[in-house]
């Protein structure tokens, strides 16, 4: 089977550092182009990754060559482009959230549905396997019925440029750093999920801190932190009736990192320490599945749809301080 051919839309970090190493080093991928509307831009990630510059987006999804994009542009940017490459019947790997509000988002996927083409938002860790055995664990009972969920991802300032501060680009924590409790929240409750109350920090143009309550209809709740002005965190706790589960560095896992699930009960602390693994070379993966049968996405696009709600719902509920 021939390798797809892929373009890229957009020159972010994410991409140079993560993604396109990944999607280079795959058997499956050839990275074919990279767009940028700034020409030195796409001339620089090119020449890194042995692909084609090109200047301008909507000459990339034009292109004869190309089979599927990764788009990792700003929020504003992002729902234009993914509708425009989906109607050019091309696949699509996308930043996240896949779009800024439902109605928006379930369009994008009713547009995947009808082309017939794949369409996966790039939320990494859900394909990491050290949450699958975590979740194997509560459902064998480790540590009873669960009560509450928490977790925690934080990272320091950014730098003053960054496109987060920026909120005609759709900057601000929460359509970043708020995406990964929200989606882990619902990856270890199922759903649906509610918000019931939300707080939300400002920095000079878009928020830069936030916590929320979200619970489910039995009212299990779950107490998420998110935000970019603090020392770095990135953990989550599941607290049930006879114990508790804890682990560390969950979110942006490094490839040669071994995660460690610390298991806390009245009789003793019980520590399973796992095999490292590369959980952007698993989304690769999954990825590279999906273009060769697209329906198969159906489970990942609902919890999409879903975070997607409960992020808007989350800003409209949110005090703000």
């Amino acid at each position: 089977m021939a390798p797809v051919r892929i373009g890229v839309l957009g020159c972010a970090e994410i991409a140079k550092r993560r993604v396109l190493p990944a999607l280079t080093a795959h058997p499956d991928f050839t990275v074919v182009a990279v767009a940028s509307r700034t020409p030195a831009k796409a001339l620089d990630f090119a020449r890194r990754f042995a692909a084609e510059p090109v200047v301008g987006y909507e000459a990339l999804v034009r292109r004869p060559d190309v089979d599927a994009v990764y788009i990792p542009l700003p929020p504003a940017l992002r729902e234009t482009w993914v509708r425009r490459a989906l109607d050019r019947g091309l696949h699509v790997l996308t930043e996240k959230p896949l779009a800024r509000d439902r109605r928006s988002a379930a369009r994008l996927v009713g547009l995947a549905r009808a082309r017939d083409r794949a369409l996966l938002e790039n939320v990494m860790f859900v394909h990491h396997p050290q949450h699958a055995v975590v979740r194997e664990l509560l459902r064998a009972g480790a540590i009873g019925e669960v009560r509450s969920f928490a977790a925690t991802f934080t990272v320091p300032p950014r730098a003053p440029t960054d496109f987060r501060y920026r909120p005609e680009l759709g900057g601000g924590c929460l359509a970043d750093m708020g995406v990964y409790p929200v989606r882990a929240a619902q990856y270890f409750l199922g759903g649906p999920l509610t918000v019931v109350g939300a707080v939300l920090r400002r920095g000079a143009a878009v928020e830069v801190a936030g916590d929320a309550l979200l619970a489910t209809r039995d009212g299990i709740g779950a107490h998420l932190t998110f935000g970019m002005a603090h020392a770095y965190r990135s953990c989550y706790e599941i607290l049930g009736s006879a114990g508790r589960i804890s682990v560390d560095h969950v979110f942006t896992t490094p490839a040669d990192h071994a995660p460690r699930i610390v298991i806390h009960r009245a009789d003793g602390v019980e520590e399973r320490v796992l095999a490292a693994d590369d959980q952007v070379a698993r989304t690769v993966d999954a990825f590279r599945r999906l273009i060769a049968e697209p329906a198969a996405g159906t489970p990942l696009l609902a919890a999409s749809l879903a975070e997607v709600r409960l992020l808007e719902q989350l800003r409209r509920v949110a005090r703000w301080s």
